[in-house]
C-alpha cells in the first residue's frame, strides 16, 4: 500500500460522514435474500454489487441491512436528478392518480404531446422535427435503424468498434463485444458493418478512424447502401472514450455526402451527464435522429428518438409502436426532470473536481493509464503496464471491491472490463462528493503494491 503522506499527497477528509457501515457487506438480511434470488431467478441475471437495496435518496443507497452507501453507479447512467427526485416523484404520482395506460395509438394523451414539444425545444436541430417514445434505449436504437431504413430505402447500417447500442437482436448485433452479449446467439442481424472509434490512449486517431470507415465503403458494403452511421459521442459500455471533435465533424461530412442518416445515441451520454444537456452540442453539429433513455425519466422506464421531420415521417402507420411505449406516468415523470434546474452546471462542476482528484491519483500510481471523459462523465483506464498498456481488468476489480468495502459503489467498463466509469447523480453534495473520492482514493491504495 502507498503511503499518501510519504509521496506529498494528503489524503482528503470529508466535511461530514455519509457512508455509515453497519454490517459486513452483504449483512445477514442480504445474504438471505441472495440466497432466494439464487433459486428462483435465472443465471444470466448475476449480481454485480451484492447491495439488496431498502431504499435510496439523492446519492446514497441504503440496503436491507441498514448499511448507505454512496452511489456512484446511478442505476447504470438512469438516475441524473437522484434517487427518489422529490418533483419526479410528485409528478409521477400525479399521474398514477389519473391513468396508468391506454397505448397512445389507441387513446391517446396529453402528456406524450408536451414531452415531445419540450424536447425537441431542446434538442439541436435546426428545422422542423419530431419525436417518438418507447420503452428501453435498445428499442430507440432499433427504431431508429427502422426510420433510417425507410427514409433511405437503404438496408446496411454501420457501427463501430467498442460500442454498445443495446442487447435486443438488430442492437445486439451493432454492439462490438461479444462476451458477455453476444456469444452464443448467432444468428445476427443482417447487413451490420463495423469500423474504428477513435480511441487516441490506444493509437487509433480520428484521421485514422475516418480513413478506415470511408474504405469501409470499396472494401465491404457500397455507401449507396448504407441507411444509418450508429455512434456514441461518448462511448459508454466501451470505456467512457470520448469521440474528438474532428470525428463527429468527420461524420457529419460523410454522411451528407452519401445520403447517410446520423443517428447519435444519446441513451447514456443525454441529460447533462457531460456537462451539456446532449453531448452532441460539445461538436456543433446536427445529427438526422438521437436516441434517448436512460435518465430521461428519472429511474423509470422510458426511451425516445428524436429526429428531422422529414426521417420521422417516413415510417407508415404501425411501423413504429408498442403496447407500452410512451407510458404517461414514466412521461409525467420525464417532464419533472426537464425542470430540474442547474444540472448542466452542477454536472460541468462534478467533473472539473474529479478530475482534478484522478488526475493527482494518475501521478501516484502508474497503473492509471487514462483519464478521460466530459463533463461528469469520468473513467480511469487501468492497465499492468503503463508501457505496453496491457489492460488490467483485475485490478479494476480489486478497486471496485475495496470501494464496496468502504462504502462506494463503482462499476467497471471497457472492452477489456479495465475501466471504472463514474454514473453519480448530479444532485450529490459537495460533501458526499468528497466523502466518495476519498474512499475511491483508499480503495486504489489497497489494492496496488
Amino acid at each position: 500500500m502507498h503511503d499518501s503522506r510519504k509521496l506529498g499527497y494528503a489524503a482528503p477528509v470529508a466535511v461530514t460522514k455519509t457512508i455509515e457501515l453497519r454490517t459486513e457487506v452483504p449483512g445477514p438480511r442480504g445474504r438471505a435474500i441472495l440466497e432466494r434470488k439464487e433459486r428462483v431467478i435465472a443465471n444470466a441475471k448475476a449480481i454485480t454489487l451484492p447491495v439488496v437495496a431498502a431504499e435510496a435518496r439523492g446519492a446514497t443507497i441504503t440496503d436491507v441491512d441498514g448499511n448507505t452507501f454512496i452511489d456512484f453507479t446511478g442505476g447504470v447512467g438512469c438516475l441524473n436528478v437522484g434517487h427518489a427526485n422529490p418533483r419526479v416523484l410528485e409528478a409521477a404520482h400525479e399521474q398514477l392518480d389519473r391513468f396508468t395506460h391506454t397505448d397512445f395509438t389507441v387513446v391517446p394523451y396529453e402528456v406524450y404531446v408536451t414531452l415531445a414539444e419540450r424536447l425537441l425545444e431542446r434538442a439541436p436541430f435546426r428545422g422542423h422535427a419530431k419525436a417518438a417514445f418507447f420503452n428501453a434505449g435498445t428499442e430507440a436504437v432499433e427504431n431508429a435503424v427502422k426510420f433510417a431504413r425507410l427514409f433511405t430505402r437503404r438496408p446496411a447500417v454501420i457501427a463501430f468498434e467498442g460500442a454498445f447500442h443495446g442487447r435486443t437482436l438488430l442492437s445486439m448485433t451493432l454492439t462490438s463485444r461479444p462476451h458477455p452479449y453476444k456469444a452464443g446467439m448467432g444468428p445476427l442481424a443482417p447487413e451490420v458493418y463495423r469500423a474504428p472509434f477513435p480511441y487516441e490512449y490506444r493509437g487509433i486517431d480520428a484521421a485514422t478512424a475516418l480513413r478506415e470507415l470511408e474504405a469501409l465503403f470499396v472494401t465491404q458494403v457500397a455507401a449507396e447502401q448504407v441507411a444509418a452511421i450508429v455512434v456514441e459521442p461518448v462511448q459508454g459500455e466501451g470505456g467512457f472514450v470520448p469521440a474528438p471533435q474532428e470525428f463527429m465533424t468527420g461524420l457529419r461530412r460523410i454522411c451528407d455526402e452519401h445520403g447517410i442518416v446520423l443517428v447519435v445515441d444519446e441513451v447514456q451520454t443525454g441529460f447533462a451527464r457531460t456537462g451539456k444537456l446532449f453531448a452532441t452540442e460539445h461538436y456543433g453539429i446536427e445529427p438526422d435522429l438521437i436516441t434517448l433513455a436512460k435518465s430521461i425519466a428519472g429511474g423509470l422506464p422510458l426511451s425516445a428518438v428524436l429526429g428531422k421531420a422529414e426521417i420521422m415521417d417516413a415510417a407508415h402507420d404501425g411501423a413504429v409502436g408498442g403496447t407500452y411505449v410512451g407510458n404517461p406516468v414514466a412521461q409525467a415523470a420525464a417532464l419533472a426532470v426537464l425542470d430540474e434546474e442547474g444540472l448542466v452546471e452542477r454536472s460541468q462542476a462534478i467533473g472539473e473536481a474529479m478530475r482534478a482528484r484522478m488526475h493527482g491519483w494518475q501521478e501516484r500510481f502508474p497503473q492509471i493509464g487514462d483519464v478521460r471523459g466530459l463533463g461528469a462523465m469520468l473513467a480511469l483506464e487501468l492497465v499492468r503496464d503503463p508501457a505496453t498498456k496491457e489492460p488490467d481488468p483485475e485490478l479494476a476489480g480489486s478497486v471496485i471491491e475495496a470501494a464496496l468495502e468502504r462504502g462506494l459503489l463503482l462499476l467497471k467498463a471497457g472492452v477489456h472490463g479495465n475501466c471504472i466509469r463514474v454514473l453519480c447523480p448530479l444532485v450529490i453534495g459537495d460533501a458526499e462528493l468528497d466523502e466518495a473520492l476519498g474512499v475511491w482514493e483508499h480503495a486504489l491504495e489497497a489494492s496496488l503494491p
